[in-house]
C-alpha cells in the first residue's frame, strides 16, 4: 500500500543520497581509514548530501569533517558517471539513514605530504593507511562490497600508466 505523500516516508522505504571519497596514490594504492566507533573496520570517506547541496560540495565538507583533509590538499582526477548504492541491514537503519545510500563518488590525489594528515580530533575515523583497493573490498562490511568491489575496478582504470 502507498502512503500518502504528506506523510513522512519510514526509514525503510527511502535511500539517502551522499558522496564517497577515494583517494588514491601512485603506487595505485587507496587511503583507508578506520572507524572510531567499530575498531578494524576500515572504509572510505563518504556522508550524506545537505539539502540543496551539490555532490563535489558534499565530498569536499565530508573530507574535511571526517579527516581533517582540506579541498586545497587534493587534486580530482575524476568521478564515477553511475551512482552506487547500498541496502543496510534492518538493524541498521535509523531515521537519518534511510533503507541505504546511494552516492557519488570521487577520486582524489593526495597533494599533500601524507605525514600531515592529523585524525587525533576527529570524532570518526581513528586511523588510516595506505591499501590495495581489492584488498579493501573484501574486507570492508559485508553491505558495502558490492560498492567498493565497483571502486576497486574504477581505482584500475584511473591509475596513472606508466
Amino acid at each position: 500500500m502507498l502512503q500518502p505523500m504528506s506523510e513522512k516516508p519510514q526509514p525503510t522505504e527511502w535511500f539517502r543520497a551522499g558522496a564517497g571519497i577515494v583517494i588514491v596514490n601512485d603506487q595505485g594504492q587507496v587511503m583507508a581509514f578506520e572507524r572510531e566507533d567499530i575498531p578494524g573496520a576500515w572504509q572510505y570517506p563518504q556522508g550524506g548530501m545537505d539539502e540543496g547541496e551539490a555532490p563535489l560540495t558534499t565530498a569536499y565538507r565530508e573530507l574535511e569533517e571526517e579527516t581533517g583533509i582540506l579541498k586545497e590538499q587534493v587534486e580530482l582526477i575524476t568521478s564515477t558517471h553511475q551512482l552506487l548504492a547500498y541496502e543496510l541491514p534492518e538493524s541498521y537503519r535509523k531515521p537519518w539513514s534511510g533503507r541505504g545510500q546511494v552516492q557519488y563518488w570521487f577520486l582524489f590525489r593526495l597533494i599533500i605530504s601524507p605525514e600531515q594528515i592529523d585524525l587525533t580530533d576527529k570524532e570518526e575515523l581513528a586511523a588510516w593507511k595506505w591499501v590495495d583497493p581489492v584488498e579493501l573490498a573484501e574486507t570492508v562490511v559485508a553491505f558495502r562490497r558490492g560498492v567498493y568491489r565497483s571502486l576497486a575496478q574504477f581505482v584500475s582504470l584511473h591509475l596513472p600508466k606508466e
